[in-house]
């Protein structure tokens, strides 16, 4: 099984250095030289630790396949992953993407969306949910507002507090209409 530990972000110096957004609570364990990682797409890898360091709350990482700045922006978007051999099934402690997108996002029994990504945050993490509507809604992923995941029966049951899914509904229809001149 594969699991998704890593998005590369953009160059970093001109060695081939490469920030990345660190979707794993154990970077330390993850992110060690000599560590090899699918990548996808699976033209731009594997690729294989050979630095790890963080610049503030940055982490950046170097690979041995790539030295230099122009072969570090092919990365960019790319996803790292590891080969896992077992999850630990009795963990509740949280869900991983993989198991979240696409589920049906629920408000009672009416379906509101899909989830679409799972963004994880330094202070919470937030589920991406597109409406049928094609709108892309941010629902913080706390307990108080995502009482219910049900990963066997494919839903993830919301209780959003007024005005959610409408937030930024007035923006765009103000956006959308033609501004009146004076």
């Amino acid at each position: 099984m594969q699991l998704q530990v890593a998005r590369i972000g953009k160059p970093h110096g001109i060695r081939g250095e490469v920030t990345v957004q660190v979707l794993t609570d154990a970077p330390g364990d993850r992110f060690v030289p000599g560590t090899e990682f699918v990548v996808e797409p699976a033209s731009a890898g594997p690729l294989t630790v050979n630095s790890a360091r963080w610049n503030k709350d940055i982490l950046l990482l170097g690979f041995d396949e790539i030295g230099t700045r122009n072969e570090a922006e092919t990365l960019r978007g790319a996803k790292l992953f590891i080969e896992t051999e077992e999850l630990d099934e009795d963990d509740d402690e949280g869900w991983y993407e993989h198991e979240l997108v696409g589920l049906e996002a629920r408000v009672g029994s009416s379906v509101v969306g899909k989830v679409t990504a799972l963004n994880t945050m330094p202070v919470q993490d937030l589920l991406m949910v597109t409406t049928p509507e094609g709108k892309e809604i941010l629902v913080p992923f706390v307990e108080q507002i995502v009482p219910e995941v049900n990963v066997e029966e494919g839903f993830i049951r919301l209780t959003p507090p007024d005005g959610l899914f409408e937030l930024n509904a007035e923006d765009e229809a103000a956006a959308s209409e033609p501004e009146e001149k004076a």
